[in-house]
């Protein structure tokens, strides 16, 4: 541990330095340390802190009172949310003391929707359109059913904002670990509710993909565009407007296809040709060896016609039948090499014979290489 501080002793400004209790817990650039009291604390630390940073970073948040330990995911959310801008769609009611328990003790029971048949990487509208809705349970929300969702969901992201804004007001003061529990599980909550709109609402986006067509863009390019899109309708969508989410999140998908398509145009005229895997370097070394290796092979055949390396007629039967050189049985396409063996059946002699026959002509063709190919 004392190493550990001495690395961060520089002077007051460009490095964070703090005394912990209990074991130590390091992430990129932040820290959040659950002592053996139970006491919290998120701090930035062993980081260089440019002046900006310097105003903007959080300041030491200690929370105190309970044994319960965080987990990495708990901590992992708790610099999240600390440390980024997290928003939610406005309601005077959320701020009611019964708002709570009316929009989830008194709230009707919403079925959950059944995404089995959802492949993220379709690759075409025919892979689309092959799933069976009879097969699925598929769960069409009425508009009061949506109404509760959206506001479950933005209920869940006010107390993440709310609690998070007090916990904001604590920093560098010890505060009730009980808040920064209850942060997590309404942030948790927020997220499965998210998911839950967003799942069913996935055939919207391939409905949308299927009626965009675009022949340029790949379709599973589109479909992962329009996902994104309508999670960040999500996000933004206001039901106490009146108006059904599906009206509010076809354009949104709609217009993020249309963003698609106009970068895609720019692409293609920064770089007007195809992409071409035979020009990436990573292939130019398989590929000159293809091409050095058939050429190799042509200059055999030519050097077997010609017998330009002095064979004799016996290396000659035995190199075009062991290597099947114009060598090819009624009914086949390609030849077929013939073994040692079956070599030594035709001509005569047995199999070793036929290899050391087959070594000597090896030689002189690849001594006739050397000196009028590759010499």
């Amino acid at each position: 541990m004392a190493e550990l501080l001495n690395k961060f002793s520089e002077p007051a400004g460009l490095w964070d330095r703090q005394i912990l209790k209990g074991n130590v817990g390091l992430t990129e650039g932040q820290l959040i340390e659950v002592g053996k009291s139970g006491d919290v604390t998120v701090q930035l630390i062993g980081q260089h802190i440019s002046p900006l940073d310097q105003v903007r970073r959080p300041q030491a948040i200690n929370l105190a009172g309970s044994t319960r330990q965080l987990s990495a995911d708990d901590q992992a959310i708790l610099q999240q949310v600390l440390a980024g801008k997290y928003e939610y769609v406005k309601n005077p009611t959320f701020g009611r003391v019964n708002a709570k328990r009316r929009l989830f003790d008194q709230a009707p029971e919403i079925a959950l929707p059944d995404t089995s048949w959802y492949h993220p990487v379709m690759e075409s509208v025919s892979d689309a359109a092959q799933w069976n809705a009879k097969s699925t349970r598929s769960v069409v929300l009425t508009a009061e059913e949506e109404r509760v969702l959206f506001f479950q969901f933005n209920y869940s992201r006010y107390r993440v904002f709310k609690l998070k804004e007090k916990i904001k007001k604590a920093a560098g003061s010890a505060i009730k670990s009980a808040d920064a529990f209850e942060l997590l599980d309404w942030y948790r909550k927020a997220e499965e509710l998210r998911v839950q709109i967003a799942a069913t609402n996935l055939a919207l986006v391939l409905a949308m993909a299927k009626r965009t067509r675009m022949a340029d863009i790949d379709f599973a390019d589109l479909v992962s565009e329009g996902n994104m899109a309508l999670l960040r309708a999500i996000d933004k969508f206001d039901a106490s407007r009146g108006f059904k989410f599906s009206t509010y999140a076809c354009r949104a998908i709609l217009k993020a296809f249309s963003r698609s398509g106009v970068k895609f145009m720019r692409y293609r005229l920064m770089f007007p040709t195809d992409f071409d895997s035979k020009l990436e370097r990573s292939d130019y070394l398989d590929i000159k060896r293809a091409g050095v290796e058939s050429d190799c092979a042509d200059e055999v055949k030519q050097i077997l016609k010609e017998n330009r390396a002095e064979l004799t007629q016996v290396e000659h039967e035995v190199i075009r039948r062991r290597f099947a050189i114009d060598h090819a049985s009624s009914g086949q396409i390609d030849p077929v090499p013939l073994t040692l063996e079956q070599v030594g059946r035709i001509i005569g002699v047995t199999k070793e014979r036929v290899r050391q026959i087959q070594n000597k002509a090896l030689d002189k063709i690849r001594q006739s290489l050397e000196s009028d190919y590759l010499g």
